[in-house]
């Protein structure tokens, strides 16, 4: 057997705070009463880094009947919240997944608790799922007049539907654009696969997304979601999976690119097909896309191979949600200015929830004490750990910081 890599993010469902203090059990989901790991969260509601055993690599590399992920059972438990048990979570050699797990608070009058718990069903590439219904990579918008964005914005939340678009008692998720975005891909391909093939096909999910947020494909046929997690439709999206640190770094790095192609103005809606259970002439298939990250094509390279060679990255014009954008730099030891307040005072605020990032003031100058809360922040948050603000630092922290600062003014 071969070994990957597991650690556990609990956090409370009411606001988002992490839970430090929990308890966190890890078995094999074949055997789920023969405990392996017992761990106790840190103040950032983190569990140490675990190895666990997994198959072999060469399982998720090429086309198997084995499965190439182990499965693995987690239950977390902490004083003032229900009981959580997780079922599903996936394993792959030389990869660490991180898994996610949201408490929820004890009422007050509650002497008891019941367990909840999150099943992830087989991976896309593994499972059995319905084929993508084709449809135009270009939604037609001159005559329709349906198109209400006039330029293409990241979004900060998307609705996901979690069934078919007409089943009306399928639950609707509000889930954050990059979240989103890893779990789709966490689902979808392995974690184990060329960089260049996680970004090629990141490029696409972004893209096709965004082209759902840009065109308000469901909403104008009357619905009040986004997109939904069925493969018929759209993207599996699966409720409470863990992802992967590889697809995560990558999608913090490249979230505002999508897809274009010359003189079209919305996002390509990239479909795509495993290539293996399913063909699709003219689109990007995953082992394909594997096969030729290995061969060492790039990621446009990957794209143009099954999209065409018109087929180019774009950048989106806004990001929603934040409250300042990239200066364009990094910030490092020795920056001044306006941009590095900001990135104090935000870490700062970050710094009374999340406490083992050290106090800083906010004086503008980048020191050290200001390059040791990156770093701090930055290991806590699944980035590499420079002490630089670059763009995925940016918006990160950007992002933790409107989450803490609405809760406390809804408090």
């Amino acid at each position: 057997m071969a070994q990957g890599y597991l650690q556990v993010d609990v956090v409370s469902d009411a606001n988002n705070f992490p839970v430090g203090g929990a308890s966190v059990s890890i078995a094999h989901t074949e055997s789920p009463g023969e405990v392996l790991e017992t761990l106790t969260t840190n103040s950032s509601g983190q569990t140490e880094n675990v190895m666990l055993e997994a198959p072999p690599l060469e399982y998720s590399l090429q086309p198997s009947e084995e499965r190439p992920y182990a499965e693995y059972t987690i239950r977390v438990a902490a004083p003032g919240y229900e009981p959580l048990v997780i079922s599903g979570t996936e394993i792959l050699a030389d990869a660490t997944a991180i898994q996610g797990a949201r408490l929820t608070p004890l009422a007050m009058e509650e002497e008891g608790s019941e367990e909840e718990s999150v099943v992830i069903p087989d991976h896309t590439l593994y499972g059995t799922y319905p084929p993508k219904i084709a449809e135009s990579e270009v939604k037609p918008v001159d005559e329709s007049g349906e198109i209400v964005l006039s330029r293409v914005v990241v979004p900060q939340t998307i609705v996901v539907h979690d069934g078919v678009p007409s089943n009306a008692s399928a639950q609707n998720y509000y889930v954050p654009y990059r979240d989103y975005i890893k779990n789709v891909a966490s689902s979808e391909i392995y974690a184990t696969w060329p960089q260049s093939t996680i970004v090629a096909n990141v490029l696409a999910i972004m893209s096709f997304t965004l082209n759902r947020v840009y065109t308000e494909w469901y909403r104008n046929q009357g619905y009040d979601f986004t997109i939904t997690s069925s493969t018929a439709y759209d993207h599996k999206w699966i409720y409470g999976r863990n992802i992967y640190e590889s697809i995560s770094v990558v999608v913090d790095d490249i979230f505002d690119n999508y897809l274009s192609r010359p003189d079209v103005k919305q996002p390509v809606l990239t479909q795509y097909c495993d290539g293996r259970k399913v063909s699709c002439p003219g689109w990007m298939t995953q082992w394909g896309s594997c096969d030729l990250g290995e061969r060492g094509y790039s990621p446009i390279e990957i794209l143009r191979y099954f999209y065409g060679n018109d087929m180019y990255v774009n950048t989106a014009e806004q990001i929603s949600g934040i409250p300042a954008s990239w200066p364009g730099s990094n910030l490092t030891v020795g920056t001044r200015g306006e941009k590095v307040r900001q990135v104090q005072e935000q870490l700062a605020a970050i710094s009374s929830i999340y406490m083992a990032v050290p106090r800083i003031s906010a004086d503008g100058i980048y020191g050290p004490a200001t390059e040791k809360a990156v770093k701090t922040f930055q290991s806590i948050f699944g980035l590499p750990e420079t002490g630089v603000v670059d763009f995925a630092t940016w918006y990160k922290i950007s992002h933790i910081y409107v989450g803490i600062t609405r809760i406390a003014e809804l408090a």
